[in-house]
């Protein structure tokens, strides 16, 4: 084994930990958008008016956002194209942190703490 070998074992089991929160996420989001839509509403909106090719229905757009965390989660576990998968993961969680996790609009102290918490975990599986 070369130097690089410790890197390769941190890979292979880093990529397959990461990636299965995606595939769980993205296939029950998936499964029953309607969970989520109401609070992709306000995000997906200005999205669609802006972006070419974004459903027309935001329960769609939910959709397929849980499915490309699926399909780019199962692919980044698996080790193909782990940065084209990551690059579509990155590219998901942004608008699933901003609909999900607008800890700044929380009244409640203790609800807020754990919006921003989920926030910040979101951004650091970004930075994964």
């Amino acid at each position: 084994m070369g130097s690089w070998a410790p890197m390769t074992v941190l890979r292979f089991i880093a990529r397959p930990m990461l990636g299965s929160i995606f595939v769980i996420q993205g296939y029950e989001t998936w499964r029953r958008p309607e969970r989520v839509t109401p609070a992709a509403e306000p995000v997906v909106r200005p999205v669609r008016d802006r972006v070419p090719g974004v459903p027309s229905e935001t329960e769609q757009a939910v959709r397929l956002n849980g499915a490309v965390q699926a399909v780019a989660g199962s692919m980044l576990a698996a080790g193909w194209f782990p940065r084209l998968s990551a690059l579509a993961l990155a590219g998901t969680l942004v608008p699933t942190t901003l609909a999900g996790h607008r800890f700044w609009e929380v009244a409640d102290k203790q609800e807020r703490a754990q919006q921003r918490i989920h926030f910040l975990k979101n951004l650091t599986m970004m930075g994964g």
